[in-house]
């Protein structure tokens, strides 16, 4: 091996190894503050952002959604849960901030605003949640057929007023337990097609 190639490998196992013992350092030294009322840093928050993004985008590709996802019944459906499960973190029409949504970070998003998340991206997000934020996996209590019925009155939340978000809450058919035991077992079916796994 060249005298110059043996040189420049030296020096970047040197860096690599300086690079490492840096992040030892930084990291069990607890310097970096990961309270949520102190925010990253531009660089920080950026990366995370195109991270997940990129990601929910990826795990997300071969989902599709069910044909009936506008049908009204899964929208009724949809309501009660949205109202039930949501609205402490992603609010509503008419909806006051709750105290606990307030001191997330990051901020959960407002749902009722027009979203650029696809069907797919937003099945993904509500059944696998996002590390690193408040957002939880509801797919470990919640069948598919529950999560899509989210996903398909979160698709009507931008078009309604405080006083038609209400009336859709107070019209959903059944109370949130029910609605589980009835989605269980033989009820239950597989998303379409499977996402690929980690």
């Amino acid at each position: 091996m060249p005298n110059g190639l043996r040189g420049t490998i030296v020096a970047v196992l040197v860096l690599l190894l300086v690079l490492a013992a840096f992040v030892a350092i930084f990291i069990y030294a607890g310097v970096y503050n990961v309270g949520a009322d102190a925010p990253h840093s531009r660089f920080v928050f950026s990366a995370l952002d195109e991270l997940r993004d990129r990601s929910v985008t990826s795990y997300a590709r071969n989902l599709a959604p069910p044909a009936d996802l506008n049908s009204p019944k899964r929208i009724a459906a949809g309501a009660g849960l949205y109202d039930e499960m949501c609205t402490v973190c992603h609010s509503g029409p008419g909806l006051e901030r709750s105290e606990l949504s307030q001191g997330l970070y990051p901020q959960a998003p407002g749902l009722a605003r027009q979203s650029d998340v696809s069907l797919a991206e937003q099945f993904w997000i509500i059944k696998h949640g996002v590390k690193f934020s408040a957002m939880p996996a509801w797919g470990k209590t919640h069948s598919d057929e529950l999560i899509w019925d989210m996903v398909a009155f979160i698709q009507t939340l931008p078009k309604l007023s405080p006083e038609q978000y209400k009336a859709a809450v107070a019209s959903a058919p059944q109370e949130h337990e029910e609605m589980m035991k009835e989605m269980t077992g033989a009820h239950a079916r597989p998303e379409v097609p499977h996402e690929h796994s980690d």
